[in-house]
């Protein structure tokens, strides 16, 4: 096995047998990052027998798998804070290594210690062909927008900040506001972030969107209106939501017409982030509201499609319809294929880190609930698996405060803001 050092803290290799995870404690080595999908060969030992004898080796392992055309700004973030976080020197791996070494040196560009130009050669040097992070580097610089991801790992959920580079202007998708369900706690952990990293990059926030109200998480949407000053939007079906609601809270004085957002979006309408063209499609589904936006080359699809290891969103929620689901994951598949697609939750299959960009193409070749499927098998694919799924834990809490644009329920006598919580409300659902 040849190791080839790349930094005082990293070195990189081809595929490791399970003998040689076996010597890397005895050659210093600290942690192990794994940067090959399962099954690429069937010789290779895979992540979860990696994984067993990292362990068993009192070694730190990471998945981290990526393919050559798929890697994406968080996988390279991902394999950043896996060397960072690591008490000592990392091994790290593919097929030959090059993935490892494109991710090192993707990162070491977009933290401006290293120019763009000195790639390929840092890379011939050490006997690798690093074209595919230079072609990587180029293409990003070329992008509009500019999408950063932040992910919520108390709730699986992704937020973005989207942003023109042109103009500095930029739109904030699906915020979240901290809860704590066991000790009724709010904070603001996750939209200061966002806010700190606006101030960092000089933006300014044109939008707050959502794409659905939110059955998993409290949206942040009104606070970040407060800090910032910009507008609200949501789907204009957000009504038909309200008034499902409404019924089920019993909660005769909420207003159901949408007038807690700034505007409410109508399928196939127009707006603008900074100078880059953005139009609405309604997703339904998922919810009666879901909708997606597509905003430059990329389009915020949330709960409709996940990554393509992971498959589709739900569709048993209170009107939620997985035929419908259906019809609106063929809309959006018929973006072009080089259009990319951000999901809003990832829940990290066989514990590989947080991914959460893909593009129509990939997800037309590998999502199994959708490659090769027809509408038909979907339907009944969808149907029995979420027969089995329970509610998500804060569907009760979180819709109260978000069928409101994320305010929370206002002050009583005393001081304290309280959460109604309907017993039975939601018949037949799947218990945990």
């Amino acid at each position: 096995m040849t190791v080839t050092r790349i930094s005082e803290k990293l070195s990189v290799a081809p595929q490791p047998s399970i003998e040689d995870i076996q010597s890397l404690r005895d050659k210093g080595f600290e942690t192990l990052i794994n940067n090959r999908p399962d099954d690429e060969e069937s010789a290779q030992p895979g992540t979860e027998a990696e994984a067993q004898e990292a362990k068993h080796c009192d070694l730190s392992y990471t998945f981290i798998p990526v393919t050559g055309g798929t890697i994406t700004e968080a996988d390279v973030r991902a394999f950043q804070r896996a060397v960072d976080q690591s008490e000592g020197p990392v091994f790290a791996h593919c097929k030959t290594g090059t993935r490892s070494l494109t991710l090192y040196l993707i990162g070491e560009v977009l933290d401006g210690r290293m120019s763009a130009d000195e790639v390929v050669e840092f890379g011939r040097s050490r006997g690798f062909d690093t074209g595919a992070a230079d072609a990587w580097l180029q293409k990003h610089a070329e992008r509009r927008p500019q999408v950063k991801g932040f992910f919520d790992k108390r709730t699986w959920s992704v937020q973005y900040v989207v942003s023109d580079p042109a103009t500095s202007k930029c739109a904030i998708i699906d915020p979240v506001l901290d809860f704590d369900e066991k000790a009724g706690a709010t904070a603001t952990i996750n939209a200061d972030a966002i806010l700190d990293y606006v101030r960092k990059e000089g933006l300014t926030v044109e939008w707050i969107l959502d794409t659905h109200p939110h059955a998993d998480h409290f949206s942040a949407a009104h606070y970040l209106k407060e800090k910032t000053g910009a507008q609200t939007a949501i789907g204009e079906r957000v009504v038909d939501v309200q008034k499902l609601w409404k019924g089920i809270y019993n909660w005769p004085e909420l207003a159901t017409d949408g007038s807690q957002w700034d505007r409410l979006f109508a399928h196939g309408e127009m707006f603008k982030v900074g100078s880059i063209d953005a139009k609405v499609m309604l997703s339904p589904g998922h919810t009666l509201a879901s909708i997606t936006y597509v905003i430059g080359d990329a389009a915020f699809v949330h709960d409709t499609l996940f990554m393509p290891d992971s498959g589709t969103a739900r569709a048993d929620f209170p009107g939620g319809d997985a035929r419908v689901l259906w019809k609106s994951i063929q809309d959006i598949l018929a973006l072009p294929d080089e259009t990319r697609i951000f999901t809003g939750h990832d829940y990290q299959p066989d514990g590989r880190a947080p991914r959460w960009e893909s593009t129509v193409a990939e997800q037309k070749k590998s999502n199994p609930h959708l490659a090769g499927v027809t509408e038909e098998e979907f339907v009944a694919l969808r149907t029995k698996r979420d027969k089995t799924l329970p509610m998500p834990k804060l569907i009760l809490h979180a819709l109260q405060v978000n069928i409101r644009g994320g305010r929370l329920p206002e002050p009583e006598a005393n001081g304290k803001r309280y959460l109604k919580f309907p017993l039975d409300a939601l018949q037949g659902a799947a218990w945990e």
